[in-house]
């Protein structure tokens, strides 16, 4: 795992996420970890990860071992893996039978063993990602062993992560419990000194949010120079966000941050979808009460935020996998990064970014 590195070549990006979204995003800047040629700009990653799981192999550990969930962390060291062969499949291998073990992940196991050997989730979670080689650092949102609860729309309270993704109802707010979580120093300093700040795309309410209601978040996120971008998502979720735009999206994050508007310094521009998404696609999801994000650029921008269009979907894959899941193609999404953290590097630093060595 590189340590924060001091040359005017680097790009520092922090991405604020959880769940299969964050890893897209992370396997796409992988690639630019390391320049390809003499001059060329590189990237220092940062992921900032949501804790808050308490569903399957993470939840059975959290209440039998009293420890942070290790799942999301999991995906995003396999994300970043520079050796994405044998340990990566090590890391995500899941125990289909045996007594206790069957559901398990082994990363998991591994990440949990860890945890009580050094007696500290984060040093385990750095231990881990120097065994894995992987091409940035981890950093969980919370060192607190924190839950999630939810005041839904017709006001009942539903408490953990797992009964809030399912709720059938519209999700009024969520909070964390203990409200006083703080997250680790090297999480400020990362913001403080990113380039680009990433928040997105991952489920809204279970994996983003969550980590701005870690006291000292947002604050830090709006002092810093850096360029910061919602990646929106491509697809609603069912009971999560049924019905939500692209700007119900941008106004719950601000919301749960104590803002109105983007013009407080939380989210810069959010990144929208352009691709075309088949009929046959639409009615698949459809049938599960799920939809394309709409999004209106005029809406969008008068809450202070830039919109920044771009085609980020998957291609759809011939045959049997065509009723794969709508993705964002990682790419694609690291592209968009990367053009982003060039502005948020000319902003902080004032150099325009064509000028800097290694530009393109």
């Amino acid at each position: 795992m590189k340590t924060p590195p001091t040359d005017d070549n680097c790009l520092r990006v922090v991405s604020i996420g959880g769940g299969n979204g964050l890893s897209a995003l992370l396997t796409g800047l992988k690639r630019y970890a390391h320049p390809r040629l003499p001059g060329d700009a590189w990237l220092d990653i940062t992921a900032v990860v949501t804790v808050t799981d308490d569903g399957g192999s993470s939840g059975r550990l959290r209440r039998e071992f009293d420890v942070l969930a290790p799942g999301d962390i999991r995906n995003c060291m396999v994300a970043l893996a520079e050796d994405g062969a044998l340990l990566s499949r090590l890391f995500q291998y899941r125990f289909d039978a045996g007594r206790g073990l069957k559901g398990h992940s082994f990363g998991n196991l591994f990440l949990t063993a860890l945890t009580n050997i050094t007696g500290d989730f984060p040093d385990a979670v750095r231990q881990s990602a120097e065994v894995l080689k992987i091409a940035g650092r981890i950093f969980p949102s919370t060192a607190a062993n924190v839950s999630l609860s939810a005041v839904l729309g017709d006001g009942r309270i539903v408490r953990g992560e797992t009964r809030i993704g399912r709720s059938t109802q519209r999700i009024g707010t969520v909070r964390l419990e203990p409200r006083s979580a703080r997250p680790l120093p090297e999480t400020l300093d990362a913001i403080a000194n990113a380039d680009l700040i990433t928040i997105g795309p991952g489920s809204l309410f279970t994996s983003l949010i969550p980590n701005l209601l870690v006291t000292g978040i947002p604050k830090a996120i709006r002092a810093s120079k850096a360029m910061k971008a919602c990646f929106v998502n491509l697809m609603s979720q069912p009971g999560e966000t049924t019905d939500f735009s692209a700007e119900d999206h941008l106004a719950a994050l601000l919301e749960h941050s104590g803002l109105k508007d983007g013009r407080f310094g939380l989210i810069d521009c959010a990144v929208v979808n352009t691709s075309h998404i088949s009929p046959a696609v639409r009615r698949r999801y459809a049938a599960e009460a799920a939809a394309p994000v709409e999004f209106d650029a005029d809406a969008i921008r008068a809450m202070g935020i830039e919109v920044v269009e771009a085609e980020l979907l998957q291609r759809e894959r011939s045959g049997k996998d065509r009723r794969g899941k709508v993705r964002h193609d990682a790419a694609a999404i690291a592209a968009v990064a990367l053009s982003l953290a060039e502005r948020g590097r000319a902003r902080r630093t004032g150099i325009p970014a064509r000028k800097r060595k290694g530009a393109q």
